[in-house]
């Protein structure tokens, strides 16, 4: 993962995979738009770093927005899109089990170009959030435990002492990898793999 500054991001592309360093990257396809989307947020003073193979943008260490490159677009992340002002429903989630993260994506640079002032409202309403100091304010009801994983932490008391023992982003990660799966067998496989993390006191995706 190369997260050895937002020049070579964009020079070599995210190290992700086996492009990197390649003419192939998917970094290189979008590089013209997030130069663009670069130029337009380094105007409003946050902190530029790399995180996660991406260029990320901070408020007092907390991170605010990112920028990446997709197959057929690149983004812009809000971390807290969520609770950003969408009249218009612009911000789409992340993914589908996104509960805060939203984004914008665009095509081209001429895209960027085109909403520049719809971009800068939604930093300048995800820097206010910051500031204000309040905490993510979105709730959703929590996942119901698989069937597979119940049955496990129901016969044995220690694992379950753990597993509630977990903050709640780690149990959600339990949870959704479980539940991911479609076939029996593959659910009591994947409680197979849950289990030692659950007990190191970890998230399923913690190394």
């Amino acid at each position: 993962m190369n997260n050895t500054s937002v020049d070579s991001y964009l020079a070599e592309g995210c190290g992700r995979c086996e492009l990197f360093r390649t003419p192939q990257c998917k970094v290189h396809r979008w590089a013209d738009a997030l130069r663009s989307l670069r130029a337009q947020i380094r105007e409003t003073g946050l902190i530029e770093v790399m995180k996660w193979g991406a260029p990320c943008y901070t408020l007092d260490g907390h991170n605010i927005l990112m920028i990446s490159a997709l197959r057929d677009s690149c983004v812009l992340s809000f971390f807290r899109g969520a609770e950003i002002d969408d009249p218009r429903g612009l911000l789409a989630p992340a993914g589908p089990n996104s509960r805060y993260a939203r984004l914008l994506r665009f095509t081209s640079q001429e895209e960027v170009a085109a909403r520049r002032a719809e971009i800068s409202a939604f930093i300048a309403d995800a820097i206010a959030l910051q500031r204000a100091g309040s905490r993510p304010t979105i709730e959703s009801a929590p996942e119901p435990v698989p069937d597979a994983l119940a049955a496990r932490l129901a016969a044995s008391p220690g694992l379950a002492a753990a597993f509630e023992a977990l903050t709640p982003g780690r149990r959600r990660s339990h949870i959704l990898h479980v539940a991911g799966a479609k076939q029996a067998e593959t659910r009591a496989r994947r409680v197979d793999q849950c289990a030692p993390k659950i007990l190191a006191g970890k998230g399923y995706n913690e190394r």
